[in-house]
């Protein structure tokens, strides 16, 4: 076990970040199903797993407290009704989770050949984005409008 302490000694409000940190180390990242993770834009991302021989209604994607889990189970129907000489492929369920930064949420996923692909987008709120500050010199004082009157108008 690696002590994140040192790390985040003069950080404040970090610790969802050493939480990650020790989480992304304990956890064993397992080889199956196989996956990409790709950036498909500025902010945009697409989670792609190579999950063959499993059906839409087997596949399960849930987003729970900026967690991505995604679930495969086979239906056991046909399970005795073969009987193998060899079984290289894969007939197991899986389950694997992503971490997602704040922000990024799930936009929509898709299954085509073989493949289940999980897009993701960031969405930084206009709070959280840079804007640019004027500054004020405390010596200069804020112009004031003044309007003239026209004597031909105040007359009528």
């Amino acid at each position: 076990m690696i002590d994140f302490t040192p790390l985040f000694r003069t950080a404040i409000g970090f610790d969802r970040l050493a939480d990650t940190l020790e989480t992304a180390y304990r956890s064993d990242a397992g080889g199956y199903p196989p996956y990409n993770i790709e950036l498909t834009g500025e902010n945009a991302y697409r989670i792609s797993m190579a999950v063959a021989g499993f059906a839409e209604d087997e596949l399960e994607i849930e987003v729970r407290d900026n967690i991505l889990k995604v679930r495969g189970a086979h239906k056991d129907d046909d399970q005795d009704q073969h009987q193998f000489l060899h079984r290289g492929i894969a007939n197991r369920s899986f389950e694997r989770s992503y971490q997602l930064a704040d922000y990024v949420r799930v936009d929509g996923a898709s299954l085509a050949n073989g493949l289940l692909h999980v897009d993701l987008v960031r969405e930084i709120p206009e709070a959280m984005k840079p804007r640019r500050i004027a500054i004020e010199s405390a010596s200069s004082e804020k112009p004031v409008l003044e309007a003239k009157r026209d004597e031909d108008s105040a007359a009528a």
